[in-house]
C-alpha cells in the first residue's frame, strides 16, 4: 500500500462524480465533523447513509478499478454501492488509526445489519493494521448471509494476506458447501495444499455415495496433490455428461505431476486442445458451472 489515504480520496472521488452535490456536501461535511467526536455520533452517521445518499451502484470506469489496484494493490471495488463505499468513507476519514480504530470497526461489526456489514467487510484491506481484525474477518465467514461471506472471501486481498493455513482452508470449504464461487478468491492458486486437497476428496466421495451433484470448481484444489491416492478420483468428473466437469477434470489433469495423467488429459483431446488455447481456464469453469 504506497500511501494509506489514497484509497480514501479515490472513493470520494467516485462518489462526488456520482451524487448530487447536496449528498456529496452531506457526506464530506459529516466526515468533518466527526473528527474527535463521540462514538455515538459516528454511529448516527453510518446508520444515516443510505437515507441521504442512497443505494445505488457505485458505478466505476475501467480506469477507476486501474487506480484501485495502484493505490492498493489487489484492492477490487467490484459491485460495490455508493452507500457501502460512502459508510467506508465515513469510518476511514472520522477515526483514528490504532487501538481506537479497532475497536469503533468492532463495535459497528456487532450492530451492523447485512448492508452495513458488507461494507465494513469489503473495507478490510484499507484499514490501518490490517493484521487487528483477522478475528473479525473470521466472523464475517462464519455468518449465515452469502452476502456477508462473500464480502470476505470474494475479491478481497484481505485473506490470502492475513490468514493461515487453516482459516484459509476453513473458508474454501465452507464456499463449496454454500455454493459460492471459488474463481472471485484472490490467491486461490497460490494456497492450495495437500491437507485441503485431501479433504475435499473426501467430500466428494460422500457426494458421490449420495447422489449428489459436486460444483467443478472443486477440482482445481485437487491437479497439483493427484498422487496414486487422487488422481484416480479425477476420472469421477472426466467421464460425467456435463462437458464444464470433463473441463474442470481435464484442467486438474493438467497441473497434476503424476505420470498418469499426460495419458488421462490425452483421452480428451478436445477439451485439451481448448485449455491449451486458452479457451477452457477455470474461470469459464466458474462461469460456466450449473448454479446449486
Amino acid at each position: 500500500m504506497s500511501n494509506p489515504t489514497r484509497p480514501l480520496e479515490l472513493m470520494q472521488e467516485w462518489l462526488q462524480k456520482q451524487l448530487p452535490d447536496e449528498a456529496f456536501h452531506w457526506l464530506t461535511d459529516s466526515a468533518a465533523a466527526l473528527d474527535g467526536a463521540a462514538d455515538r455520533d459516528l454511529y448516527l452517521a453510518v446508520s444515516l447513509v443510505p437515507r441521504k445518499l442512497g443505494k445505488a451502484d457505485l458505478i466505476l470506469t475501467a480506469a477507476d478499478m486501474k487506480a484501485a489496484d495502484e493505490a492498493r494493490s489487489g484492492w477490487c471495488p467490484l459491485n460495490w454501492s455508493v452507500d457501502q463505499a460512502a459508510r467506508l468513507v465515513i469510518m476511514l476519514a472520522a477515526t483514528p488509526e490504532g487501538p481506537e480504530f479497532a475497536r469503533r470497526l468492532e463495535q459497528l461489526c456487532i450492530t451492523a445489519d447485512v448492508r452495513e456489514s458488507i461494507a465494513f467487510y469489503q473495507g478490510l484491506p484499507l484499514y490501518p493494521d490490517g493484521e487487528r481484525y483477522v478475528a473479525r474477518a473470521g466472523e464475517g465467514l462464519r455468518t449465515n448471509m452469502k452476502a456477508v461471506f462473500e464480502a470476505v472471501a470474494h475479491n478481497n486481498p484481505y485473506p490470502v494476506e492475513n490468514f493461515g493455513e487453516n482459516a484459509w482452508n476453513q473458508m474454501v470449504l465452507k464456499a463449496i458447501f454454500i455454493g459460492s464461487k471459488l474463481d472471485p478468491i484472490q490467491g486461490l492458486d497460490g494456497r492450495r495444499n495437500r491437507d485441503l486437497a485431501t479433504t475435499l476428496i473426501d467430500y466428494a466421495h460422500e457426494r458421490q455415495a449420495a447422489s449428489r451433484t459436486i460444483t467443478p470448481e472443486l477440482w482445481r484444489m485437487i491437479g497439483p496433490f493427484a498422487n496414486d491416492e487422487l488422481i484416480d478420483d479425477l476420472g469421477w468428473p472426466l467421464g460425467r455428461e456435463l462437458i464444464v466437469e470433463r473441463q474442470a477434470a481435464a484442467l486438474a489433469l493438467s497441473e497434476s505431476p503424476h505420470e498418469k495423467a499426460t495419458a488421462m488429459l490425452n483421452s480428451v483431446p478436445e477439451i485439451k486442445s481448448d485449455i491449451e488455447a486458452g479457451r477452457v481456464s477455470w474461470e469459464t469453469v466458474c462461469n460456466d458451472a450449473p448454479k446449486p
